[in-house]
């Protein structure tokens, strides 16, 4: 239950859909895509619901998205399908990059509605709460443009639908810093934490070395590319250990 109510809380509840289209979706399956992101919204909501969770803009917006793409893709040609199949990645990262500026651009950062259901109510119209979430929104406004650019280099430049480096690894290591950083940021400034700036890239080593594991295995990437990523993260893991050893991330007062 704890689980659950965790992920109902925090910004994954309003990705997890996003993400799911973008594992599922590719050529002959966009029905399939769109179908289940905007099943997992609509799961999502009910399962808020059911935890007292309002619902929160990111989540609305996602149910939206995928009802219109659900409602092409029973009266739109075969062409539109065909296109959509292969720009829907893009079409969804531009879409979520809008939405998280314009929510900036108000002064209503999305990830304001989940820091609330983590916080008590008296730090809610703070200064410093509230330029968190805009830096933090902001943030990831980057790594949905990133995640966009790269997928379009992809289609219309590589014409590979999927590309390891442009369809998958560079989209994911732009969402996985946005994450970090969201774990990172509010202790730093709000001065409870200070842990250095490194430590938002602490899974970097790991990633590097699962993207040698998996593009060797699945032989997207030359055998000699794929052990130098591993040795390289391997040692990067082990540098990131000895020069940023575990700590204390929290200040505590010396009384």
């Amino acid at each position: 239950m704890k689980l659950i109510d965790g992920y109902v809380r925090s910004p994954l509840a309003g990705l997890a859909p996003w993400i799911l289209m973008a594992v599922v979706n590719g050529p002959g399956r966009f029905e399939e895509a769109v179908s289940a992101a905007l099943g997992l919204s609509l799961l999502t909501l009910w399962v808020g619901k059911r935890h007292g969770v309002a619902v929160h803009a990111l989540e609305a917006f996602g149910v939206a998205f995928f009802a219109v793409l659900a409602a092409l893709g029973l009266i739109a040609p075969p062409d539109t399908i065909r296109w959509l199949e292969m720009w829907a990645g893009e079409l969804s990262n531009i879409a979520l990059a809008s939405f998280a500026v314009v929510t900036v651009l108000i002064r209503r950062p999305f990830t304001l509605a989940y820091a609330k259901d983590a916080t008590p109510r008296e730090h809610w119209d703070s200064p410093v709460f509230l330029r968190i979430n805009h830096v933090i929104s902001v943030v990831w406004a980057g790594a949905f443009l990133l995640s966009a650019a790269a997928g379009a280099y992809d289609d219309a430049v590589l014409h590979d639908n999927g590309n390891f480096w442009f369809g998958w690894i560079i989209p994911l290591a732009a969402i996985i810093f946005a994450g970090a950083f969201t774990d990172y940021y509010p202790d730093r400034a709000t001065g409870e934490s200070t842990a250095s700036w490194a430590r938002i890239f602490d899974w970097l080593p790991v990633f590097v070395v699962v993207t040698g594991v998996v593009g060797w295995v699945s032989d997207e990437i030359p055998d000699v590319l794929g052990i130098t990523l591993i040795v390289v993260g391997s040692v990067g893991s082990a540098v990131m250990r000895k020069a940023f050893p575990d700590q204390p991330a929290k200040v505590t007062d010396s009384a």
